[in-house]
């Protein structure tokens, strides 16, 4: 039915299509009765919760920053599964993100190329979203973990890297009271100069600042750092060496990545969508080996939330074995459809309990 759906929907330009899908299913889940066959639909059967860096997540399978930049569709999100939802990229300032348009599909590579450029409604009016949300939800059921929220924070594009620490610290304080965990993003190929912040002495001044703020409240928020799956080797060690010295909570590996290597659509096409991050399918042995090699050369002392090439259960599993924590979704979202949780966790279903401890 799905299959069906999409093509349809691919007949039409690709972001304002995102928000009509979005805003639809805002609109049935407001139907009487809707929300409890959304949720027996798409749910996920079984147990499948567990506990990674302190939070209760009720299923290992979440939905990756930049889907609900602004926070808007979680109670939808939550209907339809997923264990854990990262809104933002956040800004302190709203920002419109690049020119239009700036999200193209590969259909024949099963993957998106996107420049966004963190567009956002700024981190006032998402604290402001999230704390109403919050608010407005039922008492949780005991032994019943909810929807876990994490805060993907960036930087405006016109805060001079110099300054962007300040950006980060905005963001985490306005944040704090109202996200379960925070992902500093410094990996985004589509703000200029961003990912120059990836190297180790910028990259230590944002994560030991936050870090301190952390620690000065009384109770802290696990912080965990996203990397680009384009890191040099040398690099990936820095990463490991430093979430050690900041004790960060863990990675989210991977961001998009700006290879064009191995695409199925032509050459032509692709010099004409220009710059932007790829993701999908593409992207899943790199990010992959990328998740191998941190838990190894860590040995396994970094919890990691992996993400890049998600569609099945056999994709998810894959970064199990290969070290992950939890697992992210969102081009893998785009293709498959709101099954994609349960789908996934139907498969992962006789293997959970051997990952209970990541």
């Amino acid at each position: 039915m799905y299959s069906l759906i999409r093509r349809l929907l691919f007949q039409f330009p690709t972001e304002p299509v995102h928000y009509f899908s979005m805003n639809s299913l805002h609109t049935v889940a407001a139907l009487p009765g809707a929300p409890k066959l959304l949720a027996r639909h798409f749910g996920a059967r079984g147990d499948l919760s567990k506990t990674v860096f302190g939070l209760p997540f009720r299923n290992p399978v979440g939905l990756a920053a930049g889907f609900d930049k602004n926070a808007r569709w979680l109670d939808e999100l939550e209907l339809i599964g997923f264990g854990s939802v990262e809104i933002g990229t956040v800004t302190p300032l709203p920002q419109d993100g690049n020119e239009q348009p700036r999200l193209f599909r590969l259909p024949a590579d099963k993957a998106l190329v996107n420049r966004m450029g963190f567009n956002n409604e700024g981190v006032k009016k998402v604290s402001e979203r999230l704390a109403r949300w919050r608010s407005g939800r039922p008492e949780p059921v005991p032994g019943r973990p909810r929807m876990i929220v994490g805060g993907n924070i960036g930087k405006n594009k016109v805060t001079p890297n110099e300054d962007a620490w300040k950006d980060y610290e905005i963001c985490f304080r306005q944040l704090f009271d109202t996200v379960d965990y925070f992902v500093v993003n410094v990996s985004s190929p589509n703000t200029p100069g961003l990912r120059a912040l990836q190297e180790k002495d910028a990259l230590h001044k944002i994560l030991d600042h936050l870090q301190t703020i952390n620690r000065q409240q009384p109770h802290t928020r696990p912080l965990l750092l996203k990397i680009a799956p384009d890191l040099t080797q040398s690099q990936v060690d820095d990463v490991i060496d430093l979430a050690a010295e900041c004790e960060l909570d863990g990675l989210v590996a991977a961001n998009t990545t700006i290879s064009r290597e191995g695409l199925k659509t032509p050459a032509a096409t692709i010099e004409a969508i220009g710059a932007g991050g790829l993701s999908g399918a593409p992207l899943r042995q790199r990010a992959t080996d990328l998740l191998r090699y941190i838990h190894t050369r860590s040995a396994g002392s970094i919890p990691v939330i992996a993400s890049g090439g998600i569609f099945t259960g056999a994709d998810a599993q894959e970064k199990f074995d290969a070290g992950a924590s939890l697992v992210q979704v969102w081009t893998g979202f785009i293709y498959e459809g709101p099954h994609i949780v349960r789908n996934i966790c139907k498969t992962l279903q006789p293997g959970m309990r051997q990952s209970q401890s990541n």
